[in-house]
């Protein structure tokens, strides 16, 4: 058995950055109310930092983990190399999906500091009916079906650019507000502000999220085929190129609400 020395270094990548992608979900959102009550303005400056914030964490992570920042991008990754040369390992995807969970549970509180709130009060916001749920598996769908498609075209390099414009719009084009992120989104749960989302909203959004997931890879091989490109599981570690899910910033239509995606592999890729 090959021993991944570089393991520990790559999950504390994946803390580090789903710790700071929802640190600027939730702050933006927090900032945005505290300057502005029109909830379009809200809206915009949430979708605008996040998106930005998430193209950027993509950009410095993605050569070091992949920059997965989101478990299903890690589900995926592991699902498409596992007969590959370099296979992604049950250890490495138990190991970033932790990672990821803790590094939002301490976004979260982190923002939550910074604003001068109490951290760690749970979220309100009720986020249950059946259109957001819809609206929630579309929006991971798409996500997935980018980072894929990206990658199979064999242009895995764009997905800084790719993922964070499409979570940009999505936010503002889907009735959840494309979270699109499970570990985005239990760590919303604990900001009672207008990016979070009621603990008892939690299994249903996960579910729409691992549902789209699903989808999106099965439309990425309708639309490109399964030899489209040299796929993920093909490709030698050292010339793997990394897609993000992502980051998603999230809103109800009358509420802004965001969190984030990537996906890849955890090479040391130029990708996102």
């Amino acid at each position: 058995m090959v021993i991944d020395r570089a393991l520990p270094r790559r999950a504390a990548a994946e803390l580090v950055g789903t710790a700071a992608l929802v640190t600027v979900i939730i702050g933006s959102g927090l900032q945005a109310a505290g300057l502005s009550q029109d909830t379009g303005v809200q809206l915009l400056a949430n979708a605008l930092a996040s998106a930005v914030g998430l193209g950027l964490l993509i950009v410095l992570l993605s050569p070091v983990s992949g920059a997965h920042l989101n478990p299903v991008i890690t589900l995926f990754a592991w699902w498409s190399q596992r007969r590959g040369e370099s296979p992604f390992s049950c250890q490495q995807v138990a190991l970033y999906i932790t990672a990821q969970l803790t590094g939002a549970v301490a976004g979260a509180l982190l923002a939550e500091t910074m604003f001068g709130r109490t951290p760690g009060v749970w979220s309100t916001q009720v986020r249950s009916a059946g259109h957001l749920l819809l609206g929630e598996t579309v929006a991971t769908a798409g996500l997935v079906l980018v980072v894929y498609g990206l990658d199979r075209i064999g242009r895995a390099q764009l997905a800084p650019v790719a993922v964070a414009s499409y979570i940009g719009a999505a936010i503002w084009f889907t009735s959840s507000g494309s979270f699109a992120n499970p570990a985005a989104t239990v760590g919303r749960t604990l900001t009672d502000s207008l990016t979070g989302i009621a603990p008892a909203s939690l299994p249903g959004f996960i579910a729409a999220q691992l549902l789209g997931g699903l989808l999106g890879v099965g439309l990425a091989a309708i639309v490109y085929g399964r030899t489209a490109a040299r796929s993920v599981a093909q490709r030698p570690p050292e010339t793997l190129r990394t897609v993000p899910v992502v980051y998603e910033a999230s809103a109800d239509r009358s509420q802004a609400t965001a969190p984030a995606i990537s996906e890849g592999s955890p090479g040391r890729p130029r990708g996102i």
